[in-house]
């Protein structure tokens, strides 16, 4: 994956954790075009720069806190 196909994912990805939209890793996987792998690395991105990001099982939506 190059710099920016990461970046527009890494936008996409904020956007739909934003709206509690992104669904199980499997669905946000779908959604980004992505394995769930990278749906995971993509996640540790994220708390690597300090978004509180964790996954709500009720909503089956990452979240922000």
């Amino acid at each position: 994956m190059n710099l920016p196909d990461q970046l527009s994912r890494l936008e996409r990805l904020d956007q739909l954790i934003r709206l509690k939209a992104t669904g199980t890793p499997a669905e946000l996987a779908r959604k980004l075009e992505v394995c769930q792998r990278t749906v995971y690395y993509l996640i540790r991105i994220l708390k690597e720069r300090d978004k509180p990001v964790f996954y709500d099982k009720e909503r089956q939506s990452y979240c922000y806190d």
